[in-house]
Parts: C-alpha cells; sequence; structure tokens
C-alpha cells in the first residue's frame, strides 16, 4: 500500500506511446512500486546508502539543492542576511548566483579545489563533481551532488542534498515540492507545511538515476576541480 494519499501519479492516464520508459524499464529490473513517486523515496535510500548519510533529498538540479539549502539554514536562524559565504574563484557560475539568491553576500576566495568544496562559513558543501562510495563528509552537512547530463549519473538534469540532520531533510523535502506534504490528501488542511519551492525531481528522472547508478562502478575519481573553470569573480562583476 502507498504511503501517498494525493491523487494517484497520472501514469495510464495519458496514451502509452507519451510516456516516458523509464518506469517500465525499472521494474523489468525487479524494482517494485505502487505509485510512481515511491520511486523517487527508492533513489532517495539507495542514494544516502551509496553515499554513507542517513538521508538524501532529489531536487530538480544542484543548482537548486544550494538554494535551498542556504534558504533552510537562513530560515533557521544558523544564518543571517549579514553572512558572507566564501568561495573558490574558479567554479561554476551558479554558485554565487544562488547565494546571491537567498540574499547573501559572496567573497570569492584562491581556493584548489577537487570534486568537492565547502561554501564558508556554512554547513553547505558543493559536490556536484564528486560520486564515489561513502563520499558524505559527515558532521550533518548539507552536501549537494549533481545529475546534470555530463556527470558520472546522468540523468541529464536533477541533484540531490545528502544530509544527517532528520529535521533538514525534512524540511528540505517539502521546500523542493511547494511546501507540500504528499502523504495527505491535497484538499486537506495540513496539505501545505511551509512556503516551498517548484523544485522537486520527477519519478521519471528518479527511475532513470536508479538504472544509471545500477550500471555505474561505485568508485570514481572526481569529475573536475578548480583547474577547469574560469576566474567567476571577474565574470560577476
Amino acid at each position: 500500500m502507498s504511503k501517498y494519499k494525493y491523487n494517484s501519479y497520472p501514469l495510464g492516464k495519458v496514451s502509452f506511446e507519451k510516456q516516458r520508459p523509464e518506469l517500465y524499464k525499472l521494474k523489468d529490473h525487479g524494482y517494485e512500486f505502487d505509485d510512481a513517486r515511491e520511486v523517487i523515496d527508492i533513489f532517495e535510500n539507495k542514494v544516502a546508502s551509496f553515499a554513507g548519510c542517513k538521508y538524501a533529498v532529489a531536487v530538480d538540479c544542484c543548482s537548486h539543492g544550494l538554494f535551498l539549502s542556504l534558504e533552510y539554514l537562513l530560515r533557521i536562524k544558523e544564518l543571517d542576511y549579514y553572512t558572507i559565504i566564501s568561495i573558490p574563484k574558479r567554479t561554476y557560475i551558479s554558485v554565487p548566483m544562488q547565494i546571491n539568491n537567498v540574499l547573501l553576500y559572496v567573497d570569492y576566495r584562491n581556493i584548489k579545489w577537487s570534486g568537492i568544496y565547502q561554501l564558508n562559513p556554512t554547513r553547505v558543501w558543493d559536490s556536484a563533481a564528486r560520486w564515489t562510495k561513502g563520499m558524505y563528509v559527515g558532521d550533518n552537512a548539507l552536501q549537494v551532488v549533481s545529475f546534470q547530463y555530463k556527470k558520472i549519473i546522468p540523468i541529464g538534469k536533477g541533484g540531490m542534498i545528502l544530509t544527517d540532520d532528520a529535521e533538514a531533510a525534512k524540511m528540505l523535502k517539502l521546500m523542493s515540492y511547494d511546501g507540500r506534504d504528499l502523504t495527505v490528501p491535497y484538499d486537506a488542511p495540513d496539505h501545505i507545511k511551509t512556503l516551498g519551492f517548484h523544485m522537486y525531481m520527477t519519478p521519471e528522472d528518479a527511475a532513470r538515476g536508479i538504472l544509471l547508478m545500477d550500471a555505474t562502478p561505485e568508485v570514481n575519481k572526481d569529475y573536475a576541480g578548480s583547474q577547469d573553470y574560469p576566474d567567476i569573480e571577474k565574470m560577476m562583476q
């Protein structure tokens, strides 16, 4: 019995030829689920076990994972709006943009990194270029990974927030899906739990992620590092 109380996922409500095939392929590979949204739970649990953390929250991209993590820390007052976030000068351009989008300030540093780096002084880590067994850094970090099409698990678009923090995982899950609790009916008084964002991962993308994980070695070298990016401080001026 599915835990989801909202209307059944629309698989089967559109013609078969217009549906994406990943969910059917997943069942062909022996995975069982009643509601397609359970596939997201399967993927999250699979990634958490792989990374060595207690929880994982699927999102539609790594950049939004960084945004949600910073927004969450602001909401619980672990950060304030005077916080200055230090990041490497050489990284992907969306990182300072997400910091600015939550109304925080960026300090660019000449930091060498490979695969992962911390958004200091926060417990948020950009892990977009790392995918290997046991990669979680610990200390209740909010560590964000990427499934962009160039990455080791190339779903095409997608990300995951890794953490050992149960309350953070709960709130980030709600925040990623418009603040909605999908385990209660849509018209229930307590369906909306918090102010949220439209940043969730679809079941089809989660299914693709599971299939790709099953076909990918567990131990991998970092995908990229500081040597692979231009100086973005100049680009953001």
